[in-house]
């Protein structure tokens, strides 16, 4: 008997059954995403829209294999299923910016289920520039500036940008092989900073990025309108402007070429200045011992926190996701309670 109930336990008998439970049941959201990363970082802002009768699950693309990614992520069936919602929520990568040339940035711009960071991935937000004195101070426990970073990572994005803009313009234009993002990011990334003199890091970048430019230019002499069009479509369309360009760019890049080799350094110059500060003031040397030990044990990776880092939710591209959040849990409230 219970043999042959269950093979009537069709998706439409369960359709049927959600739509006899309370309509101030709890429902739950899948929210489908690219990688264990994603995962906590989609939390983290998910978590802020739910309510008393909506409830977030944030989980990679399958639960029957290991398959992970993009392209993963969006071909699950999204929308309405037996009662519940499901969502992608991706990295943008350069597909917003395509705006609609390719078949997946028209897949990405058009879907209502599908939420996207507007920066090119998660690792740009972890790297918001005014958020980047707060990590040190978590990751040395020593507040002093050495470096504004803020003004650093401005000019290094006034910089690259024209760079960056023949870098989308190559995408647009089906040349991506003539200069890839990989090929981008080789250019635009450091080796190391020397954090008493990081204006020669921007002055060295500043000679390879106008190097570029002047192969690129000689490459598409015919470019010199549709790049200055697709420059003010980027402005004046999309918001994104020279000082912000770090957010657009590719963010494993940015993290492990620019942000890191910036940081690092620093951070070891606050945490040696900390220890020093123990050891003058220690009156002998069990208590400098104990004192440098319980330091240091208090101590945390600079990249672990720039993934816990949440001040990235004061910036421009994270506003227009959060307008997309809102717009998107009222559609679902709406269509779950009607």
């Amino acid at each position: 008997m219970a043999k042959r109930l269950q093979e009537h336990l069709n998706s439409n008998y369960v359709e049927l059954a959600q739509k006899l439970k309370p309509k101030n049941a709890v429902r739950k959201v899948i929210a489908y995403v690219e990688s264990y990363d994603d995962i906590s970082f989609w939390h983290s802002i998910l978590q802020d829209f739910e309510t008393e009768h909506l409830k977030f699950e944030v989980m990679l693309p399958s639960r029957h294999t290991l398959s992970k990614g993009k392209k993963a992520a969006l071909m699950n069936k999204l929308g309405p299923s037996l009662g519940n919602f499901m969502i992608a929520c991706v990295d943008a990568d350069y597909d917003y910016l395509m705006q609609g040339a390719t078949e997946i940035s028209q897949t990405l711009l058009a879907s209502p289920f599908i939420l996207h960071t507007y920066t090119y991935a998660i690792e740009n937000y972890q790297c918001y520039a005014p958020a980047l004195h707060t990590i040190c101070v978590m990751s040395t426990l020593n507040d002093r500036c050495i470096i504004s970073f803020e003004d650093f990572m401005e000019q290094y994005s006034n910089i690259i940008w024209p760079l960056f803009v023949w870098n989308i313009w190559t995408h647009k234009n089906g040349q991506a092989n003539t200069y890839s993002i990989t090929s981008f990011a080789q250019t635009v990334t450091f080796h190391d900073i020397n954090p008493y003199h990081p204006e020669k890091a921007l002055e060295q970048l500043k000679t390879r990025v106008n190097k570029q430019i002047a192969w690129l230019q000689r490459k598409f002499p015919k470019a010199k309108e549709s790049y200055l069009k697709l420059k003010n479509s980027l402005q004046e369309e999309l918001d994104i402007h020279p000082a912000d360009t770090y957010l657009y760019i590719q963010g494993h890049a940015l993290m492990e070429g620019v942000v890191l080799p910036l940081l690092c350094p620093v951070c070891n110059m606050l945490r040696r200045e900390r220890e020093r500060e123990i050891s003058q003031l220690a009156l002998h040397s069990v208590q400098k011992q104990n004192e440098l030990s319980g330091y240091r044990n208090s101590l945390s990776p600079i990249d672990l926190m720039l993934r816990k880092s949440v001040e990235f939710k004061e910036s421009k591209p994270y506003q227009k996701l959060r307008s997309d959040i809102e717009k998107l849990t009222e559609r679902i409230t709406k269509r779950l309670t009607t």
